[in-house]
């Protein structure tokens, strides 16, 4: 019975929800989290030259991302999670940074309109069955222009996620109807547990049809 518990929920798109990743964070669980920002973001964040962008992490996690965004002169930042214990931590973490908005709620109710949405740890996060409703949602979240750069994962998992991985050609089929995928590639300049089974992405939007 366990067996077929364990994958039904790689198949069910309500799992992880909510209360999921909330126990999560209540219980301290947070395997994914590698104690500060990704190198290949922040190497990223160095030549985007745009100050004045409208940015969003969402599934943020920690966010340190933000704590590195905001030293760079980044003013604009909203960061997105559905676990209420995250977002308090993170309330608390950034209630001196100006210009920075933590929010909770589901990603796919969010409305708003962004120049950059940084992608760390949420892809993985979701249901394989998601993906194309990912897709289509951070098109709708972008301005004209605007882009989805980050990292996913460049390889399977012999447990049932999350994390959940995947290819580069799966990744291709997934966003090429909506982005215009100027980068997709094995990462360069992962942080050592991860060398080898990174992609990043530098996705711009494109005009639907």
């Amino acid at each position: 019975m366990k067996e077929k518990i364990a994958l039904n929920k790689s198949v069910d798109q309500n799992f992880p929800d909510k209360n999921y990743w909330e126990d999560r964070w209540e219980s301290r669980e947070t395997g994914w989290d590698i104690g500060y920002s990704s190198p290949p973001i922040e190497a990223y964040i160095l030549q985007y030259a745009v100050k004045q962008a409208k940015i969003l992490i969402p599934g943020c996690g920690n966010a340190y991302e933000v704590e590195f965004l905001w030293n760079q002169g980044f003013r604009n930042i909203t960061i997105l999670d559905i676990a209420p214990k995250a977002v308090a931590i993170l309330k608390e973490k950034y209630k001196d940074k100006e210009g920075v908005a933590v929010i909770c709620e589901d990603f796919f109710t969010h409305f708003g309109n962004y120049d950059l949405v940084i992608e760390q740890t949420f892809f993985c996060a979701l249901a394989i069955t998601l993906r194309p409703k990912y897709a289509e949602k951070m098109h709708d979240l972008l301005s004209e222009g605007g882009r989805l750069v980050g990292v996913l994962f460049n390889r399977k998992f012999e447990k049932d996620g999350p994390p959940f991985g995947g290819s580069i050609s799966e990744y291709q089929s997934v966003f090429s109807n909506y982005f215009q995928l100027e980068k997709m590639e094995e990462c360069y300049n992962s942080i050592p547990a991860r060398k080898g089974s990174e992609v990043f992405i530098n996705l711009k939007k494109a005009d639907k049809g």
